[in-house]
């Protein structure tokens, strides 16, 4: 019997030599993963099998030195999964997060990602995570975009020029060529002069570029409009969008929370989610109110649907879109908000596929477990 296990290595320059920031591709992966789900040939955390993930958070006020003392961002967070498909393997995101790690030029959150065989759980591969799970952040709105979205699509707006926007428009632009303009609302001069390098070097077929004062200067007139900032504690505090500033037939991609007037989202707008079955989970971890508590717009429509002012068949899973079960866009009129709410499957599927593209171009370290285990 042969005993011995490796495993590969891949540091942040190996996963982009590996083809991470690839983002047609990655579009592909995460419409092929949508699809697996919706086929339930997966399995995430939790007894409903479609848990986020498993976070450490902090106390307030601490009662024994060292420990840490919660704060914005601040938290530990693992999120395992199974994925069937044409992946069969296993593996977990990792990480910890702290929002005053951008004072000392870290991002916000340092992540890696572990890929383990499905059947001995021995690792395949530990690798650098933070522009993995960037990437695949932006890939599942590029799918919507390519299914809900005019096909004229010209102008996108990005109201929070983080790390989620910039991959969230790599991915639009991927998918709607016909996108040259961008209109960008952000906080700060810093992020703003960022997001604007970003979309001079990656994505050059934009030719005008927007600095905008407000959030409704931005909205108006965008074909695809971005939500992807930090937004307050409960729904009162969060960015808000009048109907009147959206353009007819946008597409409103939602990673994060906005406020609308809830007669908008009730009759006058379709309501798409990335995977239904993980808000179903969300249901059962965060009791009704969900929204306040998790921050993703497709848990104001699980609150709706529990509180009877919509029904389980408004709100539609875009993979019954790609099959065919469900109609998509119906008309060059109709406003579409999708939901994306961030799946540890995602971060195995592209995960996967850099591994395998690290293989097959020897890329990367390969690291042992050990030849013959001390203990068996």
């Amino acid at each position: 019997m042969d005993t011995k296990i490796k495993f590969l290595y891949l540091s942040e320059p190996d996963m982009i030599k590996a083809g991470v920031k690839d983002m047609d591709s990655c579009v592909e992966a995460m419409e092929d993963l949508l699809l697996t789900l919706n086929k339930g040939d997966y399995v995430m955390g939790g007894k409903n099998h479609n848990s986020h993930g498993c976070m450490v958070t902090f106390p307030d006020n601490p009662q024994f030195p060292g420990m840490p003392k919660n704060a914005d961002d601040r938290r530990f967070m693992a999120m395992p999964a199974y994925l069937g498909g044409r992946y069969q393997m296993a593996g977990m995101k990792w990480y910890g997060s702290n929002i005053e790690n951008k004072e000392k030029g870290l991002p916000r959150s340092i992540l890696m990602m572990m890929l383990n065989d499905k059947d001995t759980g021995a690792p395949l591969a530990l690798m650098s995570a933070n522009l993995l799970s960037s990437y695949r952040t932006g890939g599942i709105p590029g799918v919507g975009a390519k299914y809900l979205a005019r096909k004229d699509a010209k102008t996108v707006a990005i109201i929070g020029p983080g790390v989620m926007g910039k991959t969230s428009l790599s991915a639009f632009v991927s998918v709607r060529p016909g996108i040259d303009t961008v209109k960008i609302k952000g906080r700060g001069k810093r992020s703003l002069d960022s997001f604007v390098k970003f979309v001079k070097e990656e994505c050059p077929q934009i030719k005008n570029i927007e600095i905008c004062d407000t959030i409704e200067d931005a909205v108006r007139d965008s074909d695809i409009i971005s939500f992807t900032t930090t937004v307050g504690n409960k729904e009162s505090e969060f960015p808000y969008i009048d109907e009147s500033w959206v353009k007819k037939g946008a597409l409103i991609s939602m990673p994060s929370a906005a406020r609308f007037e809830e007669d908008f989202i009730v009759k006058r707008c379709k309501k798409v989610v990335d995977n239904y079955k993980l808000y179903e989970a969300w249901e059962e971890e965060y009791p009704y109110p969900s929204y306040d508590q998790l921050q993703i717009i497709g848990t104001k429509f699980t609150d709706l649907k529990h509180e009877g002012k919509i029904k389980r068949e408004d709100i539609v899973d875009i993979a019954d879109i790609i099959t065919g079960k469900c109609a998509g866009r119906e008309n060059d009129d109709e406003i579409i908000i999708y939901s994306v709410g961030g799946m540890p499957v995602e971060d195995i599927a592209w995960g996967g596929t850099v591994y395998r593209n690290a293989l097959k171009n020897g890329i990367g370290v390969e690291l042992p477990l050990w030849d013959t285990p001390e203990m068996a």
